[in-house]
């Protein structure tokens, strides 16, 4: 992974979110999020608030077991802090965890951290290749 401003305290955190993000830990997640922390999801609906983030990534982290970042670049300016790399993971539905369900694309994150938390965290991917995998498994016998 390469950086800018390397030894940035906010892309420190940053990388901290990915790596907890990276390994499913829900309690690592949890302290690295500002209470009121904020997710905005790739079609730009937002979510409020760290315990109802905390779920939702349960229950992501139980539709893609193997959700994976890969952060290939770290950008920082002050609190705001832009992610450049690729997110995967495999769909676990009808067929279960079968490489016909598995999801890789470009994506980018937008994280703003404060007091050494992350307050809010964006993600940009364009999920109409994900969704037609889900699509078609759902509509599997």
């Amino acid at each position: 992974m390469s950086r800018s401003q390397a030894g940035s305290p906010q892309a420190a955190v940053v990388e901290a979110f990915i790596g907890a993000v990276n390994r499913h830990d829900l309690a690592g997640l949890s302290s690295l999020m500002a209470p009121d922390h904020s997710f905005v999801d790739p079609a730009g609906r937002a979510h409020a608030g760290r315990e109802r983030m905390i779920e939702g990534w349960r229950d992501y982290f139980r539709m893609f077991p193997d959700y994976r970042v890969t952060a290939e670049r770290i950008l920082s300016d002050g609190p705001l802090v832009a992610v450049f790399g690729s997110a995967t993971g495999t769909y676990n539905g009808r067929r279960g965890l079968v490489a016909e369900n598995t999801i890789s694309m470009p994506a980018a994150w937008k994280a703003v951290v404060e007091d050494g938390l992350v307050r809010s965290w964006q993600v940009y991917a364009d999920w109409t290749e994900g969704m037609k995998t889900i699509e078609r498994d759902r509509d599997s016998a």
